[in-house]
């Protein structure tokens, strides 16, 4: 599981709902990220000067790191999308469609792919946070609401879907193992489709280590159904390949398609050819 906390919160900041899903590892880097259900009023004011600007912009960066300071974290980096206020008014038809105030805040490994977290984010809110909205007055999550939104975001039914295959799978994932060993191949990974991992498969490298090698992968590209790229990562100064497969293949969610990704942790002088391909088509049998 490689998310660690989300927060349900309103943009006055009133404090709806928290739930801590995995202890914080000490001394990495992590990301804070932000999903904005807010209705799109309009705010529309003059340019600040330069100067006021420049007050403004200390005094939240000053606010930013006393808050973080409070509760022992140490902020790196921040990321801004600046907004075009005449592109919205020329396409007012682009507003968000959102009717409320709600923000959605969840804290995860650096690794995970933004785009399906989003996506578990947005069923979240469709199913449970959005008939709730006005927060402030609302009934509070119950524990049916607590469970599902801890699935969704653990991948409970993609994980269960894999134990069920278990004993298969380990020796599908075993004879791989022996077979391409000899060119290279260290482990075989099974990540849901945010690239957490669920199964690690060989001895090479723990599950512990699994994740250090995904935290060093640095930026991960989007990769189609049934197709594969690899990165260069490392462990402990040593280089390794990072192939990394779409599968095409998973389970479906309230209507959430969630594919599997199959990683393969390598010898960097490694060159699998087609058998990644080879590989998602056997897993595609059983966890089709």
């Amino acid at each position: 599981m490689s998310i660690y906390n989300i927060s349900v919160i309103t943009s006055t900041g009133f404090p709806y709902y928290n739930k801590n899903i995995r202890k914080f590892p000490e001394g990495i880097k992590l990301f804070q990220r932000f999903f904005d259900f807010t209705e799109d009023l309009d705010r529309s004011h003059d340019p600040l000067d330069s100067i006021s600007s420049f007050e403004l912009n200390a005094g939240l960066i000053s606010a930013l790191f006393e808050f973080a300071k409070n509760i022992e974290k140490k902020i790196i980096t921040l990321e801004f999308k600046s907004l075009n206020v005449n592109a919205d008014k020329k396409n007012p038809q682009k507003k968000r469609k959102y009717k409320g105030d709600a923000l959605i805040t969840i804290e995860t490994e650096t690794y995970l792919l933004h785009k399906s977290i989003k996506q578990k984010i947005n069923l979240i809110y469709n199913t449970i946070i959005s008939p709730k909205i006005p927060l402030e007055s609302a009934y509070m999550i119950t524990n049916d609401e607590d469970q599902k939104i801890l699935d969704i975001l653990t991948d409970a039914i993609a994980r269960d879907h894999v134990l069920k295959n278990q004993i298969e799978i380990k020796t599908l994932a075993n004879r791989f193992i022996e077979e391409m060993g000899k060119y290279g191949l260290y482990n075989i990974v099974i990540s849901s489709f945010d690239l957490s991992p669920i199964v690690v498969f060989g001895e090479q490298y723990s599950f512990n280590e699994i994740e250090v090698i995904l935290r060093n992968i640095g930026e991960i590209p989007s990769i189609d159904p049934m197709e594969w790229k690899y990165r260069l990562s490392f462990l402990n100064e040593k280089q390794v390949w990072v192939y990394l497969i779409n599968s095409g293949s998973g389970v479906t969610v309230e209507g959430l398609f969630e594919p599997y990704f199959y990683l393969l942790i390598a010898d960097p002088q490694t060159y699998l050819g087609e058998f990644p391909g080879n590989l998602a088509s056997e897993f595609n049998l059983l966890l089709g």
